[in-house]
């Protein structure tokens, strides 16, 4: 079952975003994570089949995975167990949702870089640096840091985010706050990416968004998924060049191809697109869940 619009649930909207609707119940969120895709801040027509499915999955098991490092939003991902008679819409909801705690956002995005690409690979050709960090001289697309980095960014309402560095970060939201967001974005980067590595593949980079909920500071949003993270393949890693990737990064390509100003309307994805970001996509979650999709 494909999921574009989620009109069946008679609940106040709270936010939709490119990917995800959420709904208002009070003191919780519902996510309903839908087969939407974007790319370049720009929204597809087309949908790729089991996509919201993917991704919350691998959020849930996320989630789970890194609890004892910080606590996090999730309530259940059991339909049976939702309020408001969401559980009439089992089939609906099934595996793409889950039930949150409504936590006060940190107006950032965490990021955090383990290797030179995207974004990053850009503003150090042209500086030698990323958000303020100096790195080494020398450094290819795809090689490793000498470790991670944390290179935050303003969360913007519309358009793109901003990168910053650091200290602007500590301007903005205070120092002892961002320091948390620091420690616990790169505990939760180091932690992924050994498990990561345990299934070969590489977490090349990620960002998280954190809140707070009854005075302490939690993750939320969605974890190390393929819309947030660059995963690559270990095998066959070679710096130097761009890597095979589980992410996104099949689809921008394609669209890098065309004639296309990054700017809406989106052109139409090919079949042959469609079909093989969704393969992506599920070998992503195959590979870090350990669990047939």
């Amino acid at each position: 079952m494909l999921i574009n619009n989620t009109d069946f649930i008679k609940l106040p909207l709270f936010i939709k975003g490119k990917v995800r609707n959420v709904y208002d119940l009070g003191n919780e969120l519902l996510i309903v994570v839908t087969d939407r895709i974007s790319a370049f801040d720009v929204v597809f027509s087309e949908l790729i089949p089991n996509k919201g499915k993917v991704l919350n999955s691998i959020s849930a098991f996320w989630f789970d995975y890194t609890k004892d490092i910080i606590g996090n939003h999730v309530i259940t991902t059991d339909v049976s167990k939702y309020p408001a008679g969401l559980s009439q819409f089992r089939e609906e909801l099934e595996g793409r949702s889950m039930l949150v705690k409504k936590i006060e956002m940190v107006p950032a995005e965490c990021i955090v870089r383990g290797y030179l690409e995207g974004s990053g690979l850009k503003e150090y050709q042209q500086t030698g640096s990323i958000c303020g960090i100096k790195l080494p001289a020398g450094l290819r697309q795809g090689d490793r840091l000498p470790e991670p980095i944390f290179t935050p960014s303003t969360k913007e309402s519309e358009g793109h985010d901003i990168n910053v560095s650091y200290e602007v970060l500590c301007e903005k939201i205070g120092s002892d706050l961002a320091d948390k967001l620091k420690t616990a974005s790169i505990n939760l980067y180091k932690k992924a990416s050994k498990h990561a590595e345990s299934v070969g593949l590489i977490l090349a980079d990620t960002k998280f968004e954190f809140g707070m909920s009854d005075g302490e500071l939690v993750v939320g949003d969605e974890m190390f998924t393929p819309d947030s993270s660059r995963f690559w393949a270990m095998d066959g890693y070679q710096p130097g060049r761009a890597q095979k990737s589980f992410d996104k990064q099949y689809l921008r390509e394609y669209l890098e191809s065309l004639t296309w100003d990054k700017q809406p309307p989106a052109p139409a994805l090919p079949e042959e697109v469609i079909r093989k970001t969704e393969a992506k996509y599920i070998e992503a979650y195959e590979k870090i869940t350990g669990q047939k999709f």
